[in-house]
C-alpha cells in the first residue's frame, strides 16, 4: 500500500523528500518542507480528493442504472412500450406487399409525365405505370385517364425493370377484368348496347364494346352494307358469346335490331336523328333503324324544299305510321304531331313539346275507328248477341246500337 506521501505526490503532482518507515512510523531524514505547511496547498489537496470521490459515485450510479435497464430488457422487454407486437405485425402487413407478377398492390401516384406515372408503394424502390397500361382505351397521356399526383389506386404488377429493379404496374389489366364481368352481366340481362365498328375482315366486322374488341359476323348484320360502309359507324348490338378464357366476344346486330323493331308500335313517338335528305323525303335514324319521313308527312302545309325545314344531324320527334318488318321499312310522320297545320314549318319546337299529346289524340282516333268498324260488323251478325257500347266496350246486345247501323260520315278522318 502506498504511503500518504506517495498518494499526495500522485494527486497533487508534488515532489516530496525521501522518507522511510520504521516500526510503522514515518521517519524523515530531513525536516518537513515548508510547502506542506502552506494553508492554500492543504486546501487544494482536499478539493482534489473530493472531486475524485464524486466521480466515483457518479460512475457507480450509472453502472446501477445500466444493470437495471439490462435486467428489465431481459425479463420484461415490452413493459411501458405503447407499440405492441401486434402493432408491429400490423405495420408489416400495411407496408409490405407481394412483388410477384400478377399480384395486386396499392400505391399513390407521385408524379406524371408523357411516358407514364411514378407510383409510391412505400417500398425501397419506386414503381412505374407506363401510359399504355394506364387505361383500357388508347390515350396519349395518363392524365386523360384521370391519373394525377396524389391519387391512390390498386395496381397489378406485370413486370420488373432490369436496370433499376423497379416494378412495372398496370391499371389496364384490372379494367379488362371489370369489362369482361360487365359483358357477362349484359349478356345475362339480354341488353342492347352500342358498339363502334373499328375494323373488318372476310367474315365480319370488329366493334368496340365496353373497351373490348368484339366480332360481328356478316350473317349477324341486319343491313346489306359493305364492311367499308360500316367502318366508324355505331351499331346496336347484342351479345351472342362471352368467353373470357378463350378471349371470344361474339355480337349480333340482327338480334338487337329485332328487339328494337318489336318496340315500334303504330302511333308511338320516338326520337330520331336526320341521316340524309332526298328530294322525296328525309331518312331518320331511330335507334339503329332507318325510317323514311316522306315530304308529304312533314307538315300539313306544303314543303317545297326539305332543306328549309330539316338538316342532317337534326334531332326530332317522329310518330310511327307503319312498319313493314319483312322488308325492314318504317314510315314516319311529323305532320300528325302538329297542334295546328303548319307548325312544323313555323314552330317545330312546339311540335316536339306537344308530340306525345298529339300522338295520344291520334291513337284515340284510331281506336274509335276500329271500335266502330267492329260494331258495324256485329250489325250483320246479330246471332252473336254482342255489341259495343258508346265507350267501345264489347258487351250484350242493347238498344244503344241503332238497327240501321252507324253513320260513318260523322267519323273524323284518321289522318286529319
Amino acid at each position: 500500500m502506498a504511503s500518504l506521501a506517495q498518494q499526495l505526490q500522485i494527486v497533487g503532482g508534488l515532489r516530496c523528500p525521501s522518507s522511510s518507515i520504521s516500526n510503522g512510523h514515518l521517519s524523515r531524514t530531513q525536516p518537513p518542507s515548508p510547502f506542506f505547511n502552506h494553508p492554500k496547498r492543504i486546501f487544494t489537496t482536499k478539493a482534489a480528493v473530493a472531486v475524485s470521490n464524486a466521480q466515483t459515485r457518479d460512475r457507480m450510479k450509472l453502472k446501477e442504472m445500466f444493470e437495471e435497464a439490462y435486467e428489465r430488457c431481459r425479463t420484461t422487454p415490452t413493459e411501458g412500450v405503447a407499440f405492441t407486437v401486434e402493432d408491429f405485425h400490423s405495420a408489416i402487413e400495411k407496408y409490405d406487399y407481394n412483388s410477384e407478377i400478377g399480384s395486386k398492390v396499392k400505391g399513390t401516384v407521385f408524379s406524371v409525365d408523357a411516358t407514364g406515372a411514378v407510383v409510391d408503394l412505400t417500398a425501397k424502390s419506386s414503381a412505374f405505370l407506363p401510359v399504355r397500361e394506364a387505361c383500357i382505351h388508347g390515350i396519349k397521356h395518363v392524365e386523360e385517364a384521370g391519373i394525377v399526383p396524389g391519387m391512390r389506386e390498386e395496381f397489378v404488377i406485370i413486370g420488373e425493370n432490369e436496370h433499376d429493379d423497379s416494378l412495372i404496374l398496370s391499371l389496364r389489366q384490372t379494367q379488362y377484368d371489370l369489362a369482361w364481368e360487365r359483358c357477362r352481366q349484359l349478356q345475362a340481362e339480354d341488353i342492347v348496347l352500342t358498339g363502334k365498328v373499328v375494323g373488318a375482315n372476310k367474315g365480319g366486322v370488329v366493334a368496340i364494346v365496353e373497351g373490348l374488341r368484339g366480332f360481328v359476323p356478316f350473317s349477324q348484320v341486319s343491313s346489306k352494307s359493305s364492311a367499308e360502309e360500316l367502318l366508324e359507324k355505331d351499331l346496336p348490338l347484342k351479345f351472342v358469346e362471352v368467353d373470357e378464357e378463350q378471349s371470344r366476344l361474339v355480337l349480333s346486330n340482327r338480334k338487337a335490331m329485332a328487339d328494337s323493331q318489336a318496340q315500334l308500335g303504330i302511333g308511338s313517338v320516338v326520337t330520331g336523328t336526320v341521316q340524309s335528305l332526298k328530294p322525296y323525303g328525309a331518312f331518320i335514324d331511330i335507334g339503329g333503324i332507318n325510317g323514311l319521313l316522306h315530304v308529304s308527312q312533314i307538315s300539313h302545309d306544303r314543303v317545297s324544299d326539305i332543306a328549309t325545314v330539316l338538316q342532317p344531324g337534326d334531332t326530332l320527334k317522329v310518330m310511327i305510321l307503319s312498319h313493314d318488318r319483312e322488308r325492314g321499312r318504317v314510315s314516319l310522320s311529323t305532320k300528325k304531331l302538329e297542334p295546328t297545320p303548319g307548325d312544323m314549318i313555323r314552330n317545330p319546337k312546339l311540335v316536339f313539346e306537344k308530340a306525345e299529346e298529339m300522338a295520344q289524340t291520334f291513337r284515340q282516333r284510331i281506336a274509335q275507328a276500329e271500335a266502330m268498324a267492329r260494331a258495324d260488323m256485329l250489325r250483320f251478325q246479330p246471332e252473336s248477341g254482342l255489341t259495343l257500347n258508346s265507350d267501345g266496350i264489347l258487351g250484350p246486345l242493347t238498344t244503344d246500337l241503332p238497327a240501321e247501323g252507324l253513320d260513318f260520315n260523322e267519323m273524323p278522318p284518321a289522318e286529319d
